[in-house]
């Protein structure tokens, strides 16, 4: 194995602090025999709990309880839990150590964790105590917990089925690090002004943040750019060495992941930039302050923001030193810092197996290639032997552009060593499909790694598939069309590669906390067993029948909808009228979405009030939420945004409607509020286009809690429509084939807009101003897509869409009805948690068993 560095670039080489071995490396002797002593749990009583709490306030935070603030309580409250899972977690971390099993490295570019006190109080099993011990000090433990900030560590889905899975391994008690960035900012803070998004920095750190360990003594060096050299080592062997132009310092900053009430608390390692010399004092001291710490500005540019706008060439290297970044610095801690000193590196795929959430950490497959040539001196054969069993590969897109590529010239500039394996990975594989496919350089080409056209590139997605153990999909629908369309090739090739793995949602988090009235329902009714078996909730199914316990699942919804109503007046100023339909649209802003169609069906319906075709009292008393970000550089989305706000501040003011027909667009849309708004929720919209949207993990999250879904046959709303039954699901809209042919034939929206007098009437009234005080030209370029290229149809399945809301008003008009269909929801889909997700892994993928 490689030396470790003399220096790790922040102190001198002779200055630096000893690495702890008992977190970070192999077993050594302590230099003292209290180290070999368990640290002790606080006790679990209230009594111990108050001590421990005033404890922290005082030494930690420095202050008294009469002189705290409400931060100093938090903070105080915040360490004080983390205390009671600190002997679990050393623990967890030595056992794993000391059973040389297989791990999981999970590596992902985004974890939306959302808050961490309340996960962090189930999984000790602490909340009354807390409650009780805070009571007797004064302070009620639901404002400390509106204190805490959520991690800016995420976007959607992908970052949030990442903070499931990792929950998911440490509640199977399954060897595990998840590994990722420390973004400074997060993505973004949303705002709207006069109905438009503007991005404020999310400044998620501005108070500290309880729940981190930093460990700057076990920074990793990050090489960049230079070039690349040839030479013959000492037995002769003709190699290539990389010389870099510069580095970065990856600091790792550990967040505690505990299982529920296991015992077992696993570890997320986020990397955070710095400056290897942040700070040149002769520059300083001539005058040029700005100059002195540009080194520490540009290397810290790098953990900066999630997903920096990348429309410009400086954006695209910036994304690409992101992801070389955190992948290089994660492989190198599990080599030098998870095995044994003298570990055999030819047998690595026994002790880890790297999981690639999406391409973004796909450059991690020729950096292991590159430490096992370069540092560890493996033949090429040796080394792809390891390397090709070390990785698997999850796609979550079926949308070409969401399939990574990078301009070799840029990947030459920036990794020059990585760009020379990935030709030599590329040479051999095509020999490979030559030798399967002779005579066709078509496929040839179409399955090469490098693409040339429209300029010379590195297709990441192919690269994974070449070097994946598995690649899977993440719906059944999905995983079929990877098969079928997106990697077909490879499918031809490789068949055995490809398997399914359906996202799951962690019930932790999604019911038993963010629906704590509908949990208490569900223990009340089936036992407490379910949170961690939710196929149990089965046994709901005979309960959708008995007439009290209907009414008790409604009093919890209501409960649900109060408690939001609450949140959103004090949170946005937004008031939610009592005794509505509560129809719900939370997602990330992307024409595939189709939030355009939900919003067409909004003015539909005011458009008919206005023109007389029906009286407002016979609308369905309706509120339509929305949450969504789009992406700082997509217009489109950003106009789709605007559109809704403005439809939003016209339709709540017009009288006509008798209040029959509410907006509301909360910004900022995060985990923290949809723990609240996904448990009120009464109508699910699942509504992307059929064949596009690869699965979903709303749509589960919202069946769990008890609201009926509205959706096309696509990703998961397939797999939760075959076990809810097709009378408990609102279907529409057409199926991936009849897109796809209909894409073939050449689909013109114009004819939908002329010969629908419905949908022409609600894009008119966009296009007259109503909704833009008179100003024609506002959303112009919004319509005028839609009119000409409506590249996900929503004009073809407007039709459909509009006639099966009229079912859901139906429906929603017998109460009975539509709890007993809400009820059989949340008993048939128990098979959407994410712990069945990782069994899933675990047996098709991994070959890992858990520890029980």
């Amino acid at each position: 194995m490689a030396e470790p560095m003399q220096s790790n670039g922040i102190f001198p080489a002779d200055e630096s602090p000893t690495v702890d071995h008992r977190v970070y490396g192999p077993s050594s002797t302590p230099t003292h025999p209290l180290a070999l002593a368990p640290v002790a749990t606080p006790p679990h009583t209230v009594d111990g709990f108050v001590k421990e709490f005033l404890h922290e306030l005082n030494t930690t935070q420095g202050v008294t309880l009469e002189a705290s603030s409400i931060n100093d309580q938090y903070m105080a409250l915040a360490l004080t839990v983390r205390n009671y899972l600190m002997a679990r977690w050393l623990e967890t971390t030595k056992a794993n150590r000391r059973d040389g099993g297989k791990a999981v490295g999970y590596l992902s570019a985004e974890y939306l964790l959302g808050r961490q006190l309340g996960n962090a109080l189930l999984a000790t099993d602490l909340s009354e105590i807390a409650e009780e011990g805070l009571k007797q000090c004064g302070i009620e433990l639901w404002k400390l917990r509106a204190q805490e900030v959520e991690p800016g560590l995420g976007n959607g889905g992908l970052g949030r089925l990442a903070a499931c899975f990792i929950d998911s391994l440490a509640t199977m008690n399954v060897p595990s690090i998840g590994y990722g960035i420390r973004y400074e900012y997060g993505i973004f803070r949303q705002t709207f002004v006069d109905g438009r998004q503007v991005e404020q920095p999310d400044t998620w750190l501005a108070l500290g943040s309880p729940w981190e360990f930093p460990h700057p003594e076990a920074a990793v060096k990050i090489n960049f750019g230079g070039h690349t050299e040839r030479y013959t080592d000492a037995q002769g062997r003709e190699r290539s060495r990389w010389i870099p132009a510069w580095d970065v310092q990856a600091v790792p900053y550990n967040y505690m992941v505990p299982g529920f009430k296991n015992g077992c608390v696993n570890t997320l390692r986020l990397w955070s930039a710095e400056a290897t010399k942040a700070f040149d004092l002769q520059i300083f001291n001539a005058g040029d302050y700005a100059q002195a710490v540009r080194a520490q500005t540009f290397a810290e540019n790098i953990s900066k923001v999630l997903y920096p706008e990348d429309s410009t060439p400086q954006g695209k290297e910036l994304r690409l030193q992101q992801q070389y970044f955190f992948v290089a610095a994660s492989i190198r801690d599990f080599i030098n810092h998870h095995l044994e000193e003298d570990f055999d590196l030819h047998n690595l795929s026994d002790r880890i197996i790297f999981q690639l959430n999406d391409t973004h950490p796909v450059i991690g497959v020729p950096e292991l290639m590159r430490i096992l040539l370069d540092e560890e001196g493996f033949d090429w054969d040796e080394a792809w032997e390891v390397t090709s069993k070390c990785f698997a590969y999850t796609c979550h897109t079926l949308l070409p552009e969401a399939l990574e590529v990078w301009p070799t010239e840029l990947l030459g500039r920036l990794l020059p060593r990585h760009l020379e394996i990935i030709y030599r990975i590329n040479d051999e594989f095509l020999a490979e499909v030559r030798a399967k496919f002779p005579d066709d350089e078509v496929r040839v080409g179409r399955m090469s790694i490098i693409a040339e056209y429209p300029e010379r590139s590195v297709r990441m997605a192919h690269l994974a598939a070449v070097a994946g153990v598995k690649i899977n999909g993440v719906a059944e629908l999905h995983s079929q069309l990877l098969r079928d369309k997106v990697l077909v090739d490879f499918n031809d090739l490789w068949p055995e590669k490809f398997t399914n793995v359906t996202n799951g949602i962690t019930p932790r988090r999604f019911i038993r906390m963010a629906n704590y009235k509908l949990s208490d329902l569900i223990s009340d009714t089936i036992g407490k067993g379910w949170v961690n078996d939710l196929e149990r909730l089965r046994e709901l199914e005979p309960y959708a029948e008995d007439p009290e316990f209907r009414q008790r699942f409604r009093e919890a919804k209501a409960f649900n909808k109060t408690r939001l109503t609450n949140l959103l007046r004090q949170r946005d100023g937004i008031e939610l009228p009592d005794g509505h339909l509560l129809d719900v649209m939370v997602k990330r802003l992307h024409e595939y979405k189709r939030q355009s169609l939900k919003v067409l069906h909004i003015v539909s319906l005011y458009e008919q009030v206005l023109s007389g075709k029906i009286a407002a009292a016979d609308l369905t008393p309706r509120t339509v939420v929305f949450g969504a970000k789009a992406a700082p550089g997509y217009r489109l989305a950003k106009e789709t945004i605007h559109l809704i706000n403005k439809v939003a501040q016209v339709v709540n003011a017009d009288e006509r409607l008798e209040g029959r027909l509410k907006v509301a667009f909360p910004a900022n849309y995060n985990v923290t509020l949809a723990e609240k708004l996904i448990p009120a929720a009464d109508l699910s919209e699942q509504i992307s286009l059929a064949g596009m949207e690869a699965s979903g993990t709303g749509n589960m999250k919202f069946a769990l809690n008890g609201a009926l879904t509205i959706g096309t046959n696509d990703g998961a709303n397939v797999e939760i429509r075959e076990l809810v039954g097709d009378e408990h699901f609102f279907l529409f809209g057409m199926e991936e084939p009849e897109v796809a042919a209909l894409g073939a034939k050449g689909y013109q929206p114009g004819e939908y807009y002329a010969s629908n007098p419905q949908l022409k009437a609600a894009v008119d009234l966009i296009q007259s101003g109503t909704f833009s005080g008179g100003d024609r030209s506002t959303f112009e370029s919004l319509t005028s897509s839609w009119l000409y290229h409506d590249r996900f149809m929503a004009f073809a399945d407007f039709d459909s869409y509009i006639a099966t809301q009229k079912k859901v008003e139906e429906k929603y008009a017998d109460q009975e009805a539509w709890t007993r269909s809400a009820i059989l929801n949340v008993a048939r889909c128990g098979y959407f948690t994410s712990d069945r997700s990782m069994r899933d892994y675990m047996q098709r993928i991994w070959d890992i068993t858990p520890r029980f």
